[in-house]
C-alpha cells in the first residue's frame, strides 16, 4: 500500500466547495461550550458536504483561534448560522421543511444503526451540552431523537465523536457509489 498524495486525494478548493451540492443535513449545536469541540464538527461537516452548521446559545463563534486549531479550515468552507436560542433555530428549520432529530438518551430514542431517514427533504441534528446535553425543551420540540448505542460502562461520547458517528451513518447511505464519494442522485 501506498499513501495517497494531497494531489490524488481530489481536494476541493473553498469555491469549489462552496459551488458544490451539499448533503441536505444542518448540524445544530446546542450550548456547547469546547471550542475545540466546534472545531472538529465544523471540519466533519467539511468532510461530509455538509449544508451547514447552526450553532446556539453560548456555543462559540468563529473566528477564533481554537475553532481554527481544529477546524483546519473548514470555518472558511461550511455555512454556519448563529441563534441566541436553540429553539429559535429549530423554529427556523420546522420553518424551512426540515426534520428534527436530537441525538439524545431518552424514552423511545431510535437507536442509530435502526434509524430510517428514508423520507425526502433535509434534517437536522441537535447534538447538546458536553454535560447535560440536549435541553429539555429541545428535545419536545424535535420530531423524535436517536441514541448511539454503547455498550460498556460509560455512557457518553465526547461531542466531536458523537458528531462523527452520527453524520457519517446519515450520509453514508446518500454517497452513490459509496466509495466515491460522491452524492447520489
Amino acid at each position: 500500500m501506498r499513501k495517497l498524495s494531497m494531489d490524488e486525494l481530489n481536494r476541493k478548493s473553498v469555491d469549489e466547495f462552496r459551488e458544490s451540492d451539499k448533503i441536505p443535513i444542518i448540524v445544530v449545536l446546542d450550548n456547547i461550550r469546547s471550542m475545540h469541540n466546534v472545531g472538529s464538527v465544523f471540519r466533519t461537516a467539511d468532510a461530509f458536504l455538509l449544508q451547514g452548521i447552526y450553532l446556539c446559545g453560548y456555543t462559540p463563534q468563529p473566528p477564533h483561534r481554537d475553532i481554527h486549531k481544529t477546524a483546519l479550515g473548514a470555518t472558511d468552507t461550511v455555512a454556519w448560522q448563529y441563534f441566541a436560542n436553540t429553539l429559535e433555530a429549530v423554529q427556523a428549520l420546522r420553518d424551512g421543511g426540515y426534520r428534527i432529530w436530537a441525538i439524545e438518551q431518552v424514552e423511545n430514542s431510535q437507536s442509530l444503526h435502526q434509524f430510517d431517514d428514508n423520507q425526502n427533504g433535509p434534517l437536522a441534528v441537535v447534538f447538546g451540552n458536553e454535560v447535560s446535553g440536549v435541553d429539555p425543551d429541545v428535545v419536545k420540540a424535535c420530531d423524535g431523537c436517536i441514541e448511539i448505542p454503547q455498550l460498556g460502562m460509560k455512557h457518553s461520547l465526547n461531542i466531536s465523536v458523537a458528531a462523527g458517528i452520527v453524520l457519517w451513518e446519515l450520509v453514508r447511505t446518500k454517497i452513490d457509489p459509496p466509495t466515491d464519494g460522491h452524492i447520489a442522485s
